[in-house]
């Protein structure tokens, strides 16, 4: 197969560029049809190694409905590759079309689901095609699609939950920035030329405020472009580096008020992928090395890996646990119960559950405590700039009446 570079026509008129695999460009041109783009122009850049359709990455709302529809239709009795057709005819998005599609083509020249997702790394993490190719072999397909689509469900759920925290924060704290802004640039010079003028001693906080508007109407290129430049350079060290981005994710670990959250998040995630294998017939090691891979935090990841060291030189799951102390001793309790009942899926489906309710408790507290905070930072910068502005004019006004 090569790697063509094409431009495309959608049913509505837009046109779209990608990249696809294909033998030749007439196969391109049926594929691209399939769903719903007409082909203008095709160039073929180089041997195909990864995915048919690369680059377009499905919304987790959606790859929830693939896996949840593929679910419905494989148990139906519906063949896959119609199920996949009925996917790529129905979908909204072009992402899922392409997706769809490009699934159905590789299983159609003789690829199992698992290896025609491993083509589609944007879209499908291999613990997702570990998960699938398991459900292949062991015959159990539909479980462990229905499995993925609980926690897909359950991971969206978290991660709405955490923006729900940042977002508000975030927000304010941009309708600060531009008020305190327009204030510094706009509004506060003008009165303050007005109080230079009146001729009397200027008070120390007046000052501190005429200093910082002219430091921002002087460097205001530098005060938007310096955050986004360390920004970058720090996201592009943290990819190069790994002591940097070790650096960085025990950090937000350590945030105030939310760095407790986030780290309950990841090990609540943790707790549902690995009792998510270890149910599909995964062994605690393999499990273990899946979820290290999928831990989104380096620090998290290097705790696992030990937990995964620890155990295989014979070490209980618990003691394991204990050792490393990723988990709280409550948590420990229930791996420890899990573990000699041999129910240890269970345990972990509870460990779940525990984080899930405690990051409840804890959105809201968070919540709670957010907006008096920021509402008392917006109101003592107001103050300090209305104090500043307003208190040598009232003192002038005061001394012209006595």
């Amino acid at each position: 197969m090569s790697v063509f570079k094409y431009r495309a026509v959608a049913e509505d008129g837009r046109v779209i560029t990608g990249q696809a695999d294909a033998l030749n460009v007439p196969e391109l041109e049926s594929r691209l049809s399939r769903i719903g783009l007409s082909l203008i122009r095709a160039d073929q850049l180089k041997s195909a190694g990864l995915g048919l359709f690369r680059g377009r990455k499905v919304k987790s709302r959606e790859l929830i409905n693939f896996f949840f529809h593929m679910d419905s239709l494989i148990r139906a009795g519906v063949p896959i590759m119609d199920a996949l057709a009925d996917l790529r005819d129905s979908a909204e998005s072009l992402a899922m079309r392409e997706m769809s599609g490009g699934l159905r083509d590789r299983i159609e020249t003789g690829s199992a689901l698992s290896d025609a997702m491993a083509a589609y790394p944007e879209n499908f993490s291999k613990l997702v095609i570990g998960l699938v190719r398991a459900g292949e072999v062991a015959g159990k397909l539909p479980d462990v699609l229905a499995e993925i689509t609980a926690s897909l469900k359950w991971q969206d759920e978290l991660a709405a939950q955490l923006k729900k925290v940042i977002m508000y924060p975030a927000f304010v704290g941009v309708v600060i920035t531009g008020v305190v802004i327009f204030l510094m640039t706009y509004l506060v010079p003008q009165l303050v030329a007005f109080i230079q003028n009146m001729g009397h001693d200027i008070p120390l906080h007046t000052k501190a405020l005429i200093a910082t508007s002219d430091f921002i109407r002087a460097y205001w290129h530098l005060i938007f472009t310096l955050p986004v430049v360390a920004v970058l350079m720090i996201r592009q060290l943290a990819k190069t580096r790994r002591s940097v981005r070790l650096r960085l994710d025990r950090m937000w670990l350590r945030l105030p008020m939310i760095g407790d959250l986030i780290s309950k998040v990841i090990l609540a995630r943790f707790a549902n992928t690995f009792g998510l294998m270890y149910a599909s017939g995964f062994t605690i090691i393999e499990g273990l090395r899946y979820c290290e891979e999928a831990a989104g935090n380096l620090e998290v990841a290097d705790g696992i890996a030990m937990v995964r060291n620890l155990i295989s030189q014979g070490v209980p799951v618990s003691e394991a646990f204990a050792t490393v102390g990723l988990f709280p001793p409550l948590v420990l309790r229930m791996i420890k119960v899990g573990e000699h009942t041999g129910n240890l899926d269970d345990a972990l489906k509870n460990v779940s559950y525990f984080y899930s309710r405690d990051i409840a408790d804890s959105v809201a507290r968070i919540q709670v405590m957010i907006e008096p905070v920021m509402t008392v930072v917006m109101g003592l910068i107001l103050g300090w700039i209305m104090l500043s502005v307003l208190g040598p004019i009232y003192d002038t006004i005061s001394k012209i009446r006595t």
